[in-house]
């Protein structure tokens, strides 16, 4: 009884982890990737990515609905407003532009390339946010952006 209490609080304790939610974003990504591509297969990249914007604001909606997270607009600062507008902007450009890529190239080459994206955060990250990176992370973006390059080059 005892082990099953401390596997089960250990458990619990992943599930509300930033490493649990970052490995469910890895996972609902690759299946963005999959349902993505055979979505835009009969129409247009631009409108695929309007449709999956609509989608997402609603269930998104829901969840903070069904979890009560409304908030006055005059209670989130204007920084905060100005960082998730740009945020939004840079979001919407990256679906439009991923979207693309998908209707024109192998969802097995274009979703990879993609999570370049990784190696870059590591770098602004270090410039924007002052965040020095381990060596261990070094080592992983310097093997995403080595595999990025295998996959791009012929």
């Amino acid at each position: 009884m005892l082990v099953s209490n401390k596997i089960l609080t250990t458990t619990m304790k992943f599930i509300a982890s930033w490493q649990f939610f970052a490995l469910a974003s890895a996972v609902f990504a690759a299946f963005t990737a999959i349902f993505g591509k055979l979505g835009v297969a009969e129409i247009n990249s631009n409108l695929a990515t309007f449709i999956r914007t609509i989608v997402i604001l609603i269930v998104t909606a829901l969840i903070v609905s069904l979890r009560d997270e409304w908030r006055a607009p005059s209670s989130i600062s204007s920084k905060t407003i100005v960082f998730l507008v740009l945020s939004g902007i840079a979001t919407g450009l990256s679906w439009l532009c991923y979207y693309r890529a998908l209707q024109l190239g192998p969802v097995s080459l274009v979703a990879p390339v993609d999570k370049l994206s990784v190696a870059l955060v590591v770098v602004l990250a270090f410039f924007v946010l002052g965040e020095t990176p381990s060596v261990q992370t070094l080592v992983g973006a310097a093997l995403i952006v080595a595999g990025s390059l295998v996959m791009l080059l012929k």
